[in-house]
């Protein structure tokens, strides 16, 4: 053999030499990747049932100094709390040592403060759990079960982007009014033999308060998030207009997606990622409400898309609106991570891992039956757009890693 067709040889076989080293490292990697989000989902099972237990062992600090310590830039709260049901327990029975009007909004709130000064947002019940909210899919009242099961719900997709939320109980005579401000306390009135109250807010009108079963209220409380952590509200790329016949620029152009990813802070990074993992969260629980998201201030796209305000949702189960899946199906990306978590829950384990992890709120039971199959629906819909997308494009299009170590971005 001639000393030009050995160099040919050579050069051949180190390439394959390289290639089949590259392929199997990757095929490693992937591997390792794999086994640990099936590692991540078990621990998340093992940890699903949250009792409310005040006791907190092996630490003298109050359950919102523990809380707040957990905040770092990708998520509320870590992997392992042991914890969490201790804080849980605090906010939904800790004294109220101040209420006022909540935080500008367009629905009704009230902010409290609770014994040790922690702030929590306390949602208070519009409907019962089998009312359908007809019309569109951002249509009726604020749901405070809602921002329970999409707490829950974030849990359960390991996305710990969602501030923590439980149930509550209040007597509005003895431990909201004695405490409340004097805006605040204008707004209450009488109906019928039921305390009630209006509160400040864009859409709150006297003529539409939120009532009491006598003096008892049920409600949710939303954990404040530590203001060290300060936000920064960021309108949503594939927000709606709310506007009769005029459609956002997403509902008409199938090239808007490549449009995002040339625009900060969607053109590196994980931000487009945190949407499309959003709206997959958001496609689960029927919300198509949101219009704008908060990150963390001056994070220049590094942070987490915060998962605030996800009371619109749970309103009609059997409306599933494909709509708010757009960036998904727009972009065609996602998150391995997300994609495996997705595939663990079906055959039914995203209603059974949801009902567990709601057992021992204090409302419960949280949802309706037909929300909890609505889910399992909706995530078939999900796993349905990912394979139209692998087919068109390939998984090593769509399947994207996406594995920051959390604590230290």
């Amino acid at each position: 053999m001639k000393l030009k067709q050995r160099v040919v040889l050579l050069a051949i076989l180190l390439v394959i030499f390289i290639f089949t080293k590259v392929f199997l490292i990757d095929n490693l990697d992937t591997s390792a990747a794999n086994r640990e989000d099936q590692r991540a989902f078990q621990r998340m099972l093992a940890g699903l049932r949250v009792a409310l237990d005040p006791r907190l062992e092996h630490t003298l600090q109050s359950p919102w100094e523990i809380a707040a310590q957990w905040v770092v830039p990708r998520e509320v709260y870590p992997e392992d709390t042991p914890e969490l049901g201790a804080v849980m327990h605090a906010m939904s029975t800790k004294r109220i040592i101040k209420a006022d009007v909540g935080y500008k909004g367009t629905q009704l709130k009230a902010l409290l403060i609770l014994e040790g000064g922690q702030k929590v947002v306390f949602k208070p019940k519009r409907y019962a759990r089998d009312y359908i909210v007809e019309g569109e899919p951002y249509a009726g009242y604020d749901r405070h079960n809602a921002e329970v099961a999409a707490f829950h719900l974030d849990r359960i997709l390991g996305f710990r982007r969602a501030p923590l939320v439980v149930g509550r109980f209040v007597n509005l005579r003895t431990e909201i009014k004695p405490v409340a401000t004097e805006q605040l306390l204008g707004t209450f009135m009488t109906v019928g033999n039921n305390t009630c109250f209006y509160g400040k807010c864009y859409y709150c009108r006297e003529t539409e308060p939120a009532c009491a079963d006598g003096d008892i209220m049920e409600g949710s409380v939303t954990l404040w998030l530590p203001d060290v952590w300060p936000l920064q509200k960021h309108r949503h790329p594939w927000g709606r207009t709310y506007r009769e016949g005029k459609l956002a620029r997403w509902e008409y152009d199938e090239s808007y997606c490549d449009a995002v990813k040339k625009t900060s802070p969607y053109d590196s990074g994980p931000r487009l990622l945190d949407i499309i993992d959003t709206a997959i969260f958001d496609y689960l629980i029927g919300n198509a409400d949101r219009h704008h998201y908060e990150s963390f201030q001056d994070d220049e796209g590094a942070s987490m898309l915060i998962l605030l305000d996800n009371a619109k949702s749970f309103g009609n189960p059997a409306l599933d609106e494909r709509s708010i899946l757009a960036p998904l199906y727009q972009c065609c990306i996602i998150r391995v991570s997300t994609w495996n978590r997705l595939n663990y829950l079906k055959n039914g384990v995203l209603k059974s891992a949801l009902k567990t992890a709601m057992s021992h709120d204090p409302i419960s039971p949280v949802l309706s039956d037909p929300h909890l199959d609505a889910l399992d629906q909706r995530l078939l819909s999900i796993l349905a757009t990912v394979k139209q997308c692998t087919d068109q494009f390939g998984p090593d299009v769509v399947l994207v890693e996406d594995r920051m170590t959390l604590s230290h971005l």
